[in-house]
């Protein structure tokens, strides 16, 4: 099986795993496993395909994607009352489909315009959208608006990818270069708390006192 294939497999398993382990938190029925679970899996793929007018996008072509959502819903759903953290390991089974979307993204992009930019763009979306559309519909605070480095790891891991095509690299050189980046740079983040430079610390004024 080729490596972008294992990538994007790989992506959407974990990034279901994470719906799941959010539907667990909320404490839904099965069916909002798997709903949870389909929307965080196939969410950033889809955003993607559809920005790249790859239509119909890659779960109709190919619905084993739909099978591998499911099957991490119900799989979760039988599991998830035995571990003692659940949102500790949501948050690191997210930055392990972060890294491997990055790049299946970033290739999905190259591919398809052969632009480095458009790669970069299309990296950072399918590696980040299902996680905040996860978020949003289970009420928990979205990635982007935690301290810790998250949309700037799937980027590094994309443009590592990216500059190392573009270098002349083998296929599995540069998707390994990105995923380990990616990673890294996530893993970072959530295990020392790395954060980026935050704009004017003061808090906004409010609207009447600037009429």
């Amino acid at each position: 099986m080729p490596i972008l294939e294992i990538l994007d497999y790989a992506g959407v398993a974990v990034f279901a795993a994470t719906g799941a382990l959010s539907a667990s938190r909320k404490q839904l029925d099965i069916m909002g496993y798997v709903f949870f679970a389909a929307v965080t899996g196939i969410g950033g793929g889809t955003l993607r395909d559809v920005i790249l007018g790859a239509t119909p996008v890659f779960w109709v072509t190919n619905p084993v994607y739909l099978v591998v959502c499911g099957c991490a819903g119900v799989l979760v759903f039988f599991s998830a009352h035995r571990m003692e953290s659940r949102y500790k390991l949501l948050v690191w089974l997210d930055a392990i489909g972060l890294s491997a979307y990055s790049v299946m993204g970033a290739a999905k992009g190259l591919a398809a315009t052969g632009s480095p930019t458009v790669a970069l763009v299309t990296g950072m979306l399918t590696a980040t959208f299902g996680g905040i559309l996860r978020d949003l519909l289970a009420g928990e605070p979205s990635v982007l608006l935690r301290p810790e480095i998250y949309v700037t790891a799937a980027l590094a891991g994309s443009g590592v990818f990216t500059a190392a095509t573009w270098l002349g690299a083998s296929l599995l050189l540069a998707s390994s270069l990105g995923v380990v980046t990616a990673f890294a740079v996530r893993g970072g983040a959530l295990k020392y708390g790395w954060t980026l430079p935050i704009g004017d610390p003061r808090p906004g004024r409010h609207p009447d006192d600037v009429m």
